[in-house]
């Protein structure tokens, strides 16, 4: 059993919790400010702040993640406090987590079983449930010896190591790598099967909403489609890939797929595990990629999610960066780093729906520049393309005759070839208007 099954299963109430994290030299923030975003993610995860310690250095130690000063202080709060867990602002090695441990005399929680904790407890789907697990069993296979620190001395034999601790640990990493596999092939199975999605809507622009979590991308999709995605103002509110129609002006209807958020110090087994989950952002025409445009590390946040996009092979993808909660941003100079970070961006409020045309405009924009323009006759005889073609393509001009309908496009490469073979003609196309 982990830290984090330890501390879940044995929570009658709300469990008070001290945060504690590394910080730079120079750094000028409080603890409190330092460490507000673990503390976000210790409120989703159910716990009460109790506290925070940081402590300025330049690289963790090896040993006991805090220097041995700090490391005193944190168990002294602990125990003034009557603090039930403690929770790490980074990943900590088996050897660091097992260290604080004994100081504290508390269970420990390392940033990256925080959030598999929460993770673990948003997922709704069999899909998210077996991403959640694959990824807590490979944190922890590592990790095992942690959990059997009341066995570890022991001895088998004469004056040989291999007790009821070690032998409990080699049939836990036995199990656990039995387990693992048994996941990884149910979720290829899935990940087949989600690939296999994807490419039938081939045909039809896709755009995934991509972001730092709490963002407002659910906020912004249920603005743009009427979804009716859950949006909370909470971390990971959102963990299964959902995917809408978005009907623009004129009839056309693109694909709107929202996606889990992204955070800084993500463990890469979560990354590694939800590559299903994120086919769509892997697939997509075009990436929104949201941002908090309210808060002082949005350009940091930007950071984050490319780097991600980067570790999944998705940052070759076009992006047009969504600078949502505009009504909150007092002060608009504050969005010049932002402007300077490159790309097209628009200034919209997924709340209050300002800014929505100008994100619709940009996207008509892209597609007028990523797109063919071409000229289809429609013969009568094929009359039930119609419909098909304005929810696919852009209708720029349009006329009739007796032999049909000629139709102006601008349209995709795939979707063109789909037409054409189903009874549209292409037509050259007319001269520049002088």
């Amino acid at each position: 059993m982990s830290n984090e099954e330890r501390v879940s299963t044995t929570r009658q109430s709300p469990i008070e919790a001290i945060l504690f994290g590394i910080v730079d030299h120079g750094d000028q923030r409080t603890p409190p400010e330092a460490l507000s975003e673990l503390a976000e993610l210790a409120d989703t995860g159910m716990f009460v702040v109790g506290g925070c310690i940081t402590q300025h250095r330049r690289h963790p130690d090896p040993n006991n993640y805090l220097g041995s000063g700090k490391l005193a202080e944190l168990a002294e709060i602990v125990e003034q406090t009557g603090a039930g867990v403690v929770i790490a602002d980074d990943p900590l090695s088996p050897a660091q987590g097992r260290n604080v441990e004994q100081t504290v005399r508390v269970p420990v929680l390392d940033r990256s079983e925080l959030i598999l904790h929460i993770f673990g407890s948003h997922a709704r789907t069999p899909q998210a449930r077996l991403q959640v697990e694959l990824a807590r069993l490979q944190y922890q296979v590592p990790r095992l010896k942690r959990l059997w620190t009341h066995l570890e001395r022991q001895r088998g034999g004469i004056g040989v190591r291999g007790g009821a601790g070690e032998k409990q640990i080699d049939l836990d990493r036995s199990e656990l790598r039995a387990r693992i596999a048994s996941l990884q092939k149910q979720l290829s199975t899935v990940e087949a099967r989600k690939a296999r999605e994807v490419r039938t809507r081939a045909d039809q622009f896709t755009i995934a909403l991509v972001g730092y979590t709490n963002a407002g991308k659910s906020t912004l999709m249920n603005a743009l489609t009427s979804a009716g995605v859950l949006q909370e103002n909470r971390l990971f509110s959102t963990l299964d890939t959902r995917t809408r129609n978005w009907r623009l002006p004129g009839g056309r209807t693109v694909l709107l797929s929202d996606t889990v958020g992204f955070i800084k110090k993500l463990p890469h087994q979560l990354v590694a595990s939800f590559h299903a989950t994120l086919e769509e952002a892997l697939n997509a025409d075009l990436l929104f990629l949201v941002m908090d445009g309210s808060s002082e590390q949005a350009i940091e946040h930007v950071h984050v999610v490319e780097s991600v996009l980067e570790e999944l092979g998705a940052d070759h993808i076009p992006r047009l960066y969504v600078v949502n909660k505009s009504d909150r941003i007092d002060d608009m100079s504050v969005l010049a780093p932002i402007h300077r970070h490159g790309g097209t961006s628009v200034l919209v409020s997924a709340r209050t729906g300002a800014g929505l045309t100008d994100l619709t405009n940009a996207l008509q924009s892209y597609l007028a520049h990523a797109e063919r323009k071409v000229t289809i006759l429609v013969p009568h005889s094929a009359g039930a393309l119609h419909s098909e073609i304005r929810s696919c393509a852009t209708v720029l001009h349009e006329s009739h005759d007796e032999h049909g309908s000629t139709m102006e496009l601008q349209i995709s490469s795939t979707m063109l070839g789909r037409i054409l073979s189903h009874g549209a003609i292409l037509q050259p196309s007319p001269p520049p208007s002088s």
